[in-house]
């Protein structure tokens, strides 16, 4: 089986999860978050919506600039709906199905490079940036889980079932 394959193997499953985990977001709630130090829930539910991009930008170009020094090139607007960010993961993950059916196995083994200020911080083969784009989504869709149980929404089954959903996810 090729990379690539894989790749949009565990983009299906991914999304899939996402989208359980996205149909719970409560409204009201995006600004809310557990301590002073934790991320706020909207800025975190559009992290999971729209984490699929990260995988047709490591296809589509060759770096990013996470910190440019002439400032921010976009300012993403809030999601504050689940219908919003269900939206926006449809996008995402077309986004990066699009892209990863484009591509080969010689172009998933490129340099690609993330920058902060214009300088280097990362450089590495493009499948792996695509690896790690799927764990950095696991993780911040399991952080996500645990603000669901704390605002008192129900959380889904992802990888097996939870105390609200016993369905095997």
């Amino acid at each position: 089986m090729k990379l690539k394959e894989v790749f949009l193997s565990e983009l299906d499953r991914e999304v899939e999860r996402s989208r359980r985990a996205l149909e719970q977001v409560p409204e009201g709630k995006y600004d809310w978050k557990p301590h002073d130090k934790s991320m706020i829930f909207g800025y975190m539910a559009d992290m999971v919506a729209t984490m699929p991009s990260w995988i047709a930008m490591a296809i589509t170009q060759d770096k990013l600039d996470i910190a440019p020094v002439d400032g921010p090139k976009f300012k993403q607007e809030p999601k504050e709906t689940s219908e919003a960010l269900l939206s926006a993961l449809e996008k995402s993950a077309a986004d990066a199905r699009s892209a990863l059916e484009k591509t080969d196995e010689e172009f998933l083994m490129t340099s690609w490079q993330l920058l902060a200020g214009g300088k280097v911080v990362m450089e590495t083969e493009r499948h792996v940036v695509i690896q790690d784009t799927f764990n950095h989504w696991a993780h911040h869709r399991g952080q996500m889980t645990v603000y669901l149980r704390l605002l008192g929404a129900k959380v889904p089954a992802i990888y097996g079932p939870s105390a609200d959903d016993k369905e095997f996810g």
